[in-house]
């Protein structure tokens, strides 16, 4: 029976890469010259501690992180930009936190959606796992492709194809 995995990871190298490249084209940026910027990455709870002298440059190294990250394979979708900026005496700091792993109001969110395609597919929940299983693989890549179109704002990944 075809089956495969619904999973939102991201690869602690690779955030670490886009961290080390934003922090240096951020340095070697003349608008950036002479001013306090501060992009540093926790990599055991996968949070980005960022600080600078105003909101704006804050907003721009925000995007510049962003962009180096997709561009080392991360989806936007990752970050989560809930959290506001606080100001601390003369500089803005801000923490920026990577989604890894499907929290399980999500993944219940995602077997709702599921169930409700009327696809003849089985989902189940482990950990922070969706396994997908069904008769014909091309249920299981019109499921994949339902998973993609629904604006669930999850970085999402599909692994594990087995027939």
């Amino acid at each position: 029976m075809p089956t495969f995995d619904i999973v939102s990871k991201v690869e602690a190298q690779a955030l670490d890469n886009a961290v080390n490249v934003s922090r240096k084209e951020i340095t070697n940026r003349f608008d950036f010259k002479d001013s306090h910027v501060v992009i540093d990455l926790n990599k055991k709870d996968y949070i980005v501690n960022l600080e600078a002298d105003d909101e704006m440059k804050l907003r721009q190294i925000i995007d510049v992180l962003i962009n180096r990250a997709h561009k080392q394979g991360i989806a936007p979708e990752a970050f989560d930009l809930s959290k506001e900026s606080h100001p601390s005496g003369k500089i803005v700091k801000k923490e920026l936190i990577v989604k890894n792993g499907l929290k399980q109001e999500d993944a219940k969110k995602i077997t709702k959606l599921i169930k409700d395609s009327g696809l003849k597919v089985q989902a189940q929940i482990m950990d922070d796992i969706i396994r997908v299983n069904g008769k014909k693989i091309d249920d299981l890549q019109a499921i994949i492709q339902l998973c993609r179109n629904a604006n669930l704002g999850l970085a999402l990944q599909f692994e594990n194809m087995r027939n």
